[in-house]
């Protein structure tokens, strides 16, 4: 698939001497849903920004549509379309004001009808002569999100786009996001609430200190890292592991009333047949189990912690 997005050695080293990026090499392809995850101050707002124009990189080069982010900066930005984490509105502008302004910037002719939809998209066409100060912060936000549509473009950002809104909005703009999709729009989004990406994203990259640990589409992610537990609740409950259930990796927990097993469901043996069949052999009766797949959040934070393991 054609890539809409390519990012080249792509480095940002401050004054101070922090290195908020090392090389980052990373194609995003056209329609696609890319989520970028990593802990707070991993470098994904700085990634963000150098792809928008606004921050300068170090070093590397961004293309964006075809178009050179620092040569070709003005036609680069036309294409991207970015909702920041902080809630910056002109607060005296009304709501329709501030969106049709905002697409003026870019040089879009008006388009009143355009403008119209963004806004009952987003349910804000009820507040439309609203002073953006008078507006809750929910509202503020989706507000934030109709200005980086005003202009159309081909790619938008979602910088934590969810963070401290409510429920409604929520699935208000993942609905939108959907809708975006059908129609080609590219969306690269960092969130820390992982559910949202596991149900939206095509691929996932992980940033951890600066560094690009992975990248890799979801289903494949799953596919490759996921692990089931398979959890028995014990009719009596052990003091301790036996001896003979030491070939399983397995753990006590719930003052040993209950019984977890972690294994491969993709590998050709699990290990469950035979546990089941020693259990039974050793008089361990079990009153219920279950089994669970591992998240994409088990596997960010193993992830996360496995790199930091390595560093240290």
């Amino acid at each position: 698939m054609q890539p809409v997005i390519t990012i080249e050695g792509l480095t940002k080293t401050y004054k101070s001497g922090l290195q908020a990026l090392k090389p980052v090499d990373l194609t995003i392809r056209k329609g696609e849903i890319f989520a970028l995850l990593g802990p707070n101050g991993a470098g994904k707002t700085t990634l963000i920004s150098i792809v928008c124009g606004i921050v300068t990189p170090t070093s590397g080069r961004v293309v964006a549509d075809g178009h050179d982010i620092q040569a070709d900066y003005r036609r680069a930005r036309m294409k991207i379309g970015l909702v920041p984490q902080e809630l910056t509105t002109d607060a005296f502008e009304t709501v329709w004001a501030t969106v049709n302004f905002s697409r003026g910037l870019f040089g879009r002719p008006p388009n009143a009808a355009y403008v119209e939809q963004v806004l009952r998209d987003l349910s804000l066409w009820d507040k439309k002569d609203a002073k953006i100060m008078t507006l809750s912060g929910g509202m503020k936000r989706r507000v934030l999100i109709a200005k980086a549509l005003s202009h159309e473009p081909d790619i938008l950002f979602l910088d934590e786009p969810t963070a401290g809104v409510d429920v409604e909005l929520r699935k208000d703009m993942w609905a939108m996001v959907r809708r975006l999709r059908e129609r080609g729009v590219t969306i690269i989004l960092t969130t820390h609430y992982i559910e949202e990406a596991e149900e939206m994203a095509d691929r996932v990259g992980v940033i951890l200190k600066g560094e690009l640990i992975l990248v890799e589409d979801k289903a494949e992610l799953m596919k490759k890292l996921g692990k089931k537990t398979l959890t028995l609740h014990l009719q009596e409950p052990l003091a301790a592991l036996p001896p003979e259930l030491g070939e399983w990796s397995l753990e006590l927990r719930d003052g040993g009333e209950a019984l977890d097993y972690v294994f491969d469901s993709n590998a050709d043996r699990t290990g469950v047949p035979s546990l089941l069949r020693r259990l039974s052999d050793l008089g361990i009766g079990f009153k219920d189990l279950s089994t669970r797949q591992s998240s994409l959040e088990d596997i960010f934070v193993g992830l996360v912690h496995g790199s930091q393991a390595e560093a240290a």
